[in-house]
């Protein structure tokens, strides 16, 4: 069985359990409350910072700050910062991160599929 320890996937896990790595890879790049909603949000055009606050509304500063941070980390997002005062700072996909959106989209179709309708919940 794979091996995953707090830094990742072990030598022989990446080399023997090549669907494993590929499927923890990208849970990896993905794990996290509201990742996928940022990626969601930010696939039509770049926005700025208030307005990601903005659309998640239950989301605090630090943990907002914590997650555009890793996801710029792992390459999915880009952060411009416009030289003007004050700063303008807008995030936007990067090739990578228009590469998953086709994830996030099954994702949507499944639970719209499989989830409970919105009338029963309302």
């Amino acid at each position: 069985m794979a091996k995953i320890c707090k830094y990742g996937f072990d030598d022989s896990t990446i080399k023997n359990e090549r669907d494993l790595y590929g499927i923890g890879f990208t849970q990896n790049l993905l794990a996290g409350r509201w990742k996928y909603f940022i990626l969601w949000f930010l696939k039509e055009e770049p926005k700025r910072y208030s307005d990601i606050k903005r659309f998640l509304s239950g989301i605090s500063q630090g943990s907002l700050t914590k997650q555009l941070k890793e996801l710029e980390a792992d390459g999915l997002i880009n952060r411009n910062v416009y030289p003007e005062v004050p700063p303008k700072v807008e995030y936007s996909l990067t090739d990578m991160g228009e590469e998953i959106l086709p994830i996030l989209k099954m994702m949507e179709e499944f639970g719209k599929k499989h989830g409970k309708q919105i009338d029963e919940v309302l």
